[in-house]
C-alpha cells in the first residue's frame, strides 16, 4: 500500500543577523544599478536608512513614513537631498486620515518603537489602550503609483515595510497591473506580528508567488 505524499518540512527559518545581512546585500545590489533618472520608492521609510542608500545612487526617491517621530528624524536625516521627496503618511487603498496604532513600548524609547507603528489592528506588540495612537494622513498608493508612472515610466524599485498593510495592498498592486510596472519589489512580510491572521499570509504568499517571479517580487526582503 503506497504512502499518502506529504508536504515537505518547511525550511529553517534564518536568523535574524542572516536575515538582515541578506537584506543589506540586496539593498547593495539594488542601489548599484540605480542611478540618475531612475525612480525609487521606499514605503515604510522610517527614520531613512534604506532612502538614504537609495538617494546615494542619484535615483529620484520617494519616501513615505507615517509615524511623525520617525518622520522627524528621516527628514533630518535626508535634508539636503534634492533628489529626496520625503512623504509623513501611511499609504492604503484610499485616500484620507486613518489611525496609526503605536507600540506598548513606545513610551519607553519612542523612535526606536516606530518601527512597530501600524495602521493595521491585530498586531501582537500594540497598545491596547492607544494612549499614543494619532490620526495620520493616507495616501492611495494605486493612485499614487499610476500618478508616477505617468509622468516617469517605468519605477525602478519598490520597498514595501508597512507592518502588516502588504495584505491588502500587494493583491491590489497585483490586480491592478502595477507590479509589472515596477522593476523590483521587495517586501518585508509581518506574519508572526499577526497571529490571527497567519493563514492570510500563507495565502498571499501562494498568490503572489503564482502571479510574479521571484526575480520580480521578493517577500522575503527581512
Amino acid at each position: 500500500m503506497s504512502e499518502t505524499p506529504q508536504d515537505p518540512p518547511p525550511a529553517p527559518r534564518r536568523s535574524f543577523r542572516d536575515r538582515k545581512l541578506h537584506a543589506e546585500g540586496v539593498l547593495a545590489g539594488v542601489a548599484a544599478m540605480l542611478g540618475a533618472g531612475d525612480i525609487a520608492v521606499d514605503l515604510g521609510a522610517n527614520v531613512g536608512t534604506v532612502t538614504e542608500t537609495l538617494a546615494r545612487s542619484g535615483a529620484t526617491v520617494f519616501a513615505f513614513e507615517p509615524d511623525p517621530v520617525a518622520f522627524a528624524a528621516l527628514a533630518r536625516r535626508v535634508s539636503g537631498r534634492t533628489n529626496v521627496q520625503a512623504i509623513n503618511a501611511a499609504v492604503g487603498l484610499s485616500e484620507g486620515q486613518v489611525t496609526l496604532l503605536r507600540s506598548v513600548k513606545f513610551d519607553d524609547d519612542p523612535v526606536a518603537a516606530t518601527v512597530s507603528s501600524t495602521i493595521m489592528p491585530g498586531k501582537r506588540d500594540r497598545d491596547a489602550a492607544g494612549a499614543n495612537d494619532l490620526e495620520v494622513r493616507q495616501v492611495d498608493l494605486i493612485a499614487f503609483l499610476r500618478g508616477l508612472i505617468a509622468q516617469h515610466g517605468r519605477i525602478a524599485f519598490v520597498k514595501m515595510d508597512i507592518e502588516g498593510g502588504e495584505l491588502d495592498l500587494l493583491p491590489a498592486l497585483s490586480a491592478a497591473g502595477l507590479l509589472d510596472e515596477i522593476g523590483y519589489t521587495v517586501v518585508e512580510t509581518h506574519q508572526r506580528k499577526f497571529p490571527e491572521k497567519r493563514k492570510d499570509f500563507i495565502k498571499l504568499r501562494r498568490l503572489m508567488s503564482n502571479r510574479h517571479s521571484p526575480l520580480q517580487l521578493n517577500l522575503d526582503w527581512i
